[in-house]
């Protein structure tokens, strides 16, 4: 089985949920199997799919933005944090000053609500229904990322032919694949295949 068939049905929005940290899981919205590339965001609804699963909806049903904006925005803060995180992981100083201005449209409110528990909670709840304001969650996950990450815990899966990006929580930080399911036994099945040859 090719990993864009394992990738597209792993979820409704196929892009994979592998990376341990929101900032990676927004790199892996992009994939690439057998050097072909593969998109998971092709629309406005795929990227408002995606966010939903972490919890990101819009402020207001009702309101729209303008057609495309949501996805062509996603795909620059997409191209942004990889450019940052690339940075950073190489030792670089990132220029964040186009971060900050994801950050800064992000406006929130503090809000008291009740957890499914009955337990209070304090949340932050977005303003607005701009794009700004749904990917701000995103671009705050990515600035973490930048002040509070270690930089040899952000790894690319080791597989040749896979980019997917993951955030290393195992105990050893000894972690190579962004899947045993995906990656790791394709590469251990390839070993296996050469050693019989």
């Amino acid at each position: 089985m090719l990993i864009s068939e394992i990738l597209h049905n792993e979820t409704e929005s196929g892009a994979p949920m592998l990376g341990d940290h929101l900032a990676m899981d927004l790199l892996n919205t992009e994939a690439r199997d057998n050097g072909q590339a593969i998109e998971f965001w092709n629309s406005d609804a795929q990227v408002l799919r995606w966010l939903a699963r972490y919890d990101i909806t819009p402020a207001s049903e009702g309101k729209t933005m303008p057609s495309g904006e949501l996805l062509t925005q996603a795909k620059a803060l997409r191209a942004l944090a990889r450019r940052l995180i690339t940075e950073f992981k190489d030792g670089k100083s990132p220029e964040i000053g186009e971060l900050n201005q994801y950050l800064q449209a992000f406006l929130t409110a503090p809000t008291l609500e009740r957890d499914p528990n009955g337990q209070l909670m304090l949340s932050r709840i977005s303003r607005s229904d701009s794009s700004g304001a749904l990917l701000g969650p995103v671009a705050e996950a990515v600035a973490q990322l930048l002040v509070e990450g270690h930089v040899a815990l952000i790894k690319q899966c080791e597989h040749p032919d896979c980019i997917l990006w993951f955030y290393d929580r195992t105990k050893a930080h000894k972690r190579r694949w962004c899947s045993m399911a995906l990656c790791g036994n394709r590469y251990k099945a390839a070993q296996f295949r050469k050693k019989k040859q």
